[in-house]
Order: C-alpha cells, then structure tokens, then sequence
C-alpha cells in the first residue's frame, strides 16, 4: 500500500515535464543552467526539477517609435516619430545574447532614426522618406542581427516641421509656381511672335491677303467695342476686287 503513493508522485512529477508550445512559440530548454535544445511547436517532455524552459515569441511584432526631436544637417529642428516591424529568427541568440531584445531594439532604433535625421537637409527628408527608410532598416538590422532579430521594416509617419519653416516653404512654392506660369507664358509669346512674323513674311508678297486681314482685323475691333468703324481701302484693292467681279460674270455668261 506504501508503494502507490509514491508511484502516484513519481507519475504526477513525470507528467508535469509534460509542456506545450503553440505554433508561433518556440521554447528556450536550459540544463541545469546551460542551453540545451530548443523545442516547440507541440508537445514536449522536460526533465523535472532538471531542466526549465523560456519561450519567445515568433511572430512579426509591431513598435511604435515616440515621436523624436532632433535636429537636422541645414540645422532645421523637427519632430519624427516611426513605426518599427520585427520577428525573431534565431530564439537562443535572443534569450541569450541580450537581456531584453524588446526594450534592445526599441532603443537603439530610436536612436539610429535621431541619427540618421541628422544626416539629412530637411528637404532630403520630405523628399526622399523612403530611401531614409531603408537606410533605417539595413542600420538597424545589422545591430540586432547578432541578437536573433530581423527587422523587416521602418516606416516615418509624421515629420512635424515649425510653424515659422512651413509659412517659408509655403512662400518658396508660390513663388517657383509663380516662375512656372512666367516662363509659360514667356513662351507662349515666343511663339506666337515667331508666328506672326513667318505670317507677314508671306503677307509681304501679296498686298490683297495684307488687306484681307487688315479688314478682318477691324472688323474684329467693331464687333468687340459695338462702334462703327470707317476705313479707307486702297485703290489697288478695290481694282483687283472689280477685275475679279468682272471675271466671274463673264465666266457665267459663257456657261
């Protein structure tokens, strides 16, 4: 009778070993205090009062980096916050290799995007935000590599710039769009005055088309100011008018 006791706490002790991890878990074994193995997903059997365990998390985990200020290289002070993506890839190195991988990569990603601001103009960074990011990610991945952490991504959300900086950036794009419009319109009329030369050129060699568009003009001029307008046509277009009156009346009598 003494003995089922005992084999009833044997069995209870061996059965306690028994653990599971879920799919997304990984299960860090020590030995008396040395790393052993790593165990999971599913279910495993650890030595009792021997061997414990630690599990970590897999899964791709987001961090919201706090908004930064800091200064950048045309020495414009703005504020920066980012969004930061990572896993663990290699869950020994994270447990063993740092103390707090959380808190490891949370700071010195705060610390690499203060930096790497620093390095930019402020036009730079409004411009070329994605090359920042990416420059962002490869300076952060290749710290916590080391500590069985992959950054994924590194994303800018918001740059907040001084009141003061934005009205003078605002002025500086009116101003370019104001020079924009000029230099349309510069143009514009480079054309058209490269086209009413080429068009008097041929006007030169017939009077009648130089008349022509002379009464077209001033007809032009009536219809907009509503006015009457009294002008005096040259005897040589009146002639040639006459001529050409005559011509077509003969042409129809013949018909």
């Amino acid at each position: 009778m003494g003995a089922l006791p005992i084999l009833a706490a044997v069995v209870a002790i061996l059965l306690s070993g028994l653990k599971i991890a879920q799919e997304y878990q990984r299960a860090i074994v020590f030995r008396l205090g040395r790393f052993q193995t790593i165990k999971g997903p599913g279910l495993y059997w650890l030595i009792p009062f021997i061997e414990r365990q630690q599990k970590v998390d897999i899964r791709t985990k987001t961090v919201d980096l706090e908004q930064q200020e800091t200064i950048t290289k045309d020495s414009v002070t703005i504020k920066v916050n980012a969004v930061l993506w990572f896993k663990i890839i290699n869950p020994e190195n994270a447990i063993i290799k740092v103390a707090d991988y959380n808190k490891a990569v949370y700071q010195f990603s705060v610390s690499a995007l203060r930096n790497i601001i620093g390095q930019h103009s402020l036009d730079e960074v409004l411009r070329e935000r994605e090359q920042i990011n990416t420059n962002l990610q490869k300076i952060v991945d290749q710290t916590t590599e080391p500590w069985g952490v992959k950054i994924e991504m590194v994303e800018m959300k918001d740059v907040e710039i001084p009141e003061g900086m934005q009205r003078a950036m605002a002025r500086e794009a009116e101003a370019i769009r104001e020079k924009r419009a000029r230099i349309v319109k510069a143009e514009a009329e480079l054309d058209a005055s490269i086209k009413l030369t080429q068009g008097a050129k041929e006007m030169e060699g017939s009077p009648i088309a130089l008349e022509l568009r002379r009464m077209q003009m001033l007809s032009e001029i009536g219809i907009d100011n509503n006015t009457t307008t009294i002008v005096l046509v040259p005897s040589d277009f009146t002639n040639a008018a006459k001529s050409f009156a005559e011509l077509t009346k003969q042409k129809k009598t013949i018909e």
